[in-house]
């Protein structure tokens, strides 16, 4: 046996246990190990049995596949773990939009044993390289995130792309997005929807104290710099939604396009404008 996957899941295990066990029938029959790091083994009580490696902490170099099983949360969680290495990521949706899943919870054996057949298509994803002033580097596949703290003023934030400054912005924070976070905070500041495969990122505003702010699509050759401007007010930068560095006043952040940075498995058939109609038009009909 020696194709291997591995296994990333959401905090919700009710959910996701009767996935695991048709995910580790799935690869028995198709004679694919799975790997599971000690968090998941922990999570989901799990013992070593045949095709089953658990504990485990060996890097992605013999990884064939990872999936990722829950909200697009832990989607970004596994794009994150395998940046850069080639490992596409298979997500089954448990959360509540799943947007970059590429089955539902009602498909997922059909999903797993098409996977384990290489019966998917590869999209590269790019993600946002991050960078501060003093030390800390990410990178981002959905968005970062710099805004005032809660219960604080107005942060003042100047951006800028290579060496002009565009504009400065009293507001609650802005947000950097690929084209893949695009369709997240970035759409609920009012800023630009960009499909999967367009080079470049946006950039959008939360709550501007300004009738000019406006939102901009950066070139992916280009470098935006966010200067915390505040006299005394730290920020908090967030990457993907989790918190990673305050910003001091005065402190910059550097954030870069780089390409092919996640691999995201997608089931022939699926593209990004169908997705986006189902999914965000099954938003609209929630009561």
């Amino acid at each position: 046996m020696t194709r291997i996957a591995t296994v990333l899941t959401h905090r919700r295990t009710d959910e996701t246990a009767p996935a695991i066990r048709e995910l580790i029938e799935a690869a028995r029959q198709a004679d694919v190990g799975l790997r599971f790091d000690p968090t998941e083994t922990a999570k989901h009580g799990l013992t070593a049995e045949t095709g089953v490696e658990v504990g485990a902490t060996a890097g992605p170099s013999d990884v064939e596949i990872c999936f990722a099983l829950g909200g697009d949360g832990t989607i970004l969680n596994a794009l994150r773990r395998y940046a850069g290495t080639g490992v596409p990521v298979f997500g089954v949706n448990f959360g509540e939009i799943g947007f970059l899943a590429t089955v539902d919870r009602e498909g997922a054996r059909e999903g797993f044993e098409r996977a384990f057949r290489k019966e998917f298509d590869v999209l590269p994803l790019p993600g946002i390289a991050v960078k501060a002033t003093g030390g800390g580097e990410w990178i981002a596949i959905n968005d970062l995130s710099v805004q005032r703290q809660q219960g604080r003023r107005v942060a003042s934030l100047a951006y800028s792309v290579g060496s002009d400054e565009v504009g400065r912005v009293r507001c609650d924070g802005l947000v950097v997005a690929t084209p893949a976070g695009s369709t997240g905070y970035n759409l609920a500041n009012g800023g630009p929807v960009m499909a999967w495969g367009v080079e470049g990122f946006a950039v959008s505003f939360i709550a501007p104290h300004s009738l000019t702010a406006r939102a901009l699509v950066v070139a992916p050759s280009d470098t935006l710099t966010i200067d915390n401007r505040s006299p005394e007010e730290e920020v908090d930068v967030a990457v993907d939604g989790r918190p990673v560095a305050a910003l001091a006043p005065g402190g910059r952040l550097e954030a870069r396009f780089v390409a092919d940075q996640g691999m995201l498995a997608q089931l022939a058939g699926t593209n990004f404008y169908g997705r986006l109609r189902e999914k965000f038009g099954r938003l609209a009909t929630v009561p």
